[in-house]
């Protein structure tokens, strides 16, 4: 329990003073082509066909297979690497350890990256803002406007607290740092196949499933996280709490509203509603009370209170482990 506190604290603190560096590889990208690959060689392996409604049990079985794989072999490989490093010196596995779980969490490259969307707004170049935030969402952004490119942003900013921190962090302290990685790779997975499309629903449905298992309690810990983080913030927090449990439900995953009705709250702002996705628009639920038009420091204000939500979240776990640990 020991070397756990002292493994996440290690890997919180390097993503805090480093977030993700573009020339430092990421297991996440390792995670997406091993999605890639395994998704190919399902494909060639069962036959399946390109037709919407084509081969939709094989469909399910290869989706089936694919939610399994990519988790069992990125913790495989993850074990093999640091067995190997505790082998050649203790001190070594740690070290790993701690690697392991930094790369794990994405609380500052969060920020870095929502902020350039800021930045550019701020310039007033909407062409750079689109580019910025067409790199941290799904949906397409060629014809966003200010108002449309500052929510997508806040609304990233916001999921992503849980998905990209809170989830993470919540694995690593039950599990450990094979927690961490697992919970990733399935996040990863998801993100990549877990669509409703054409291409996708059937084969993409287990990894869908999986993960929106594996976010149940953190999307709802980071909430009420979030929620708390907001008296420190000097945001609503009694509105916050209230649009939460009014629009908790308003997506059609049962976690990713958790965290954007609090910021939506928090903010007075409108969240969600229409967007488009390659091309076809999506008709969705809006998320929150349009009390003011949103704008663009509304990106520094999500951007802090996913720092101190995250905060919260990582001082209570820290606690619980040293409790546990007989540490005091």
């Amino acid at each position: 329990m020991r070397e756990r506190i002292l493994v996440i604290c290690m890997g919180a603190l390097l993503d805090l003073c480093f977030g993700d560096p573009q020339w430092l590889w990421h297991p996440v990208r390792g995670m997406g082509k091993l999605t890639e690959w395994t998704e190919a060689g399902l494909r060639r392996l069962f036959r399946l066909r390109a037709d919407r409604d084509a081969d939709a049990g094989k469909k399910k079985a290869a989706g089936a297979l694919l939610a399994a794989i990519v988790p069992a072999v990125s913790l495989a490989a993850v074990w093999g690497c640091l067995n190997l490093a505790g082998i050649l010196h203790p001190a070594l596995r740690i070290i790993l350890e701690g690697i392991v779980c930094y790369q794990m969490l994405a609380m500052k490259s969060l920020k870095t990256q929502s902020m350039k969307v800021y930045d550019a707004l701020k310039d007033r170049d909407v062409e750079a803002a689109r580019k910025a935030v067409s790199m941290i969402v799904g949906r397409d952004t060629e014809n966003l406007t200010e108002e449309g490119i500052t929510k997508a942003a806040v609304e990233t900013v916001a999921e992503n607290t849980s998905d990209g921190v809170v989830a993470p962090l919540l694995y690593l302290f039950v599990f450990g740092v094979y927690g961490g990685v697992a919970y990733k790779a399935v996040n990863t997975m998801d993100s990549m196949v877990g669509y409703r499309n054409d291409r996708y629903l059937y084969l993409g449905r287990a990894a869908a499933r999986l993960d929106d298992v594996c976010n149940y309690i953190p999307a709802r810990v980071s909430a009420l996280c979030m929620i708390a983080a907001c008296f420190f913030t000097g945001l609503d927090g009694r509105c916050a709490a209230s649009v939460f449990w009014r629009d908790r439900y308003c997506h059609a995953s049962p976690n990713s509203a958790q965290t954007e009705a609090v910021s939506a709250g928090a903010l007075g702002v409108e969240l969600a509603g229409d967007a488009w996705y390659g091309g076809v628009r999506h008709t969705k639920p809006v998320i929150g009370d349009a009390v003011r038009t949103i704008e663009a420091e509304d990106i520094v204000r999500a951007n802090r209170l996913l720092y101190v939500t995250s905060g919260i979240v990582f001082v209570l776990g820290m606690t619980v482990l040293a409790v546990l640990a007989g540490i005091g």
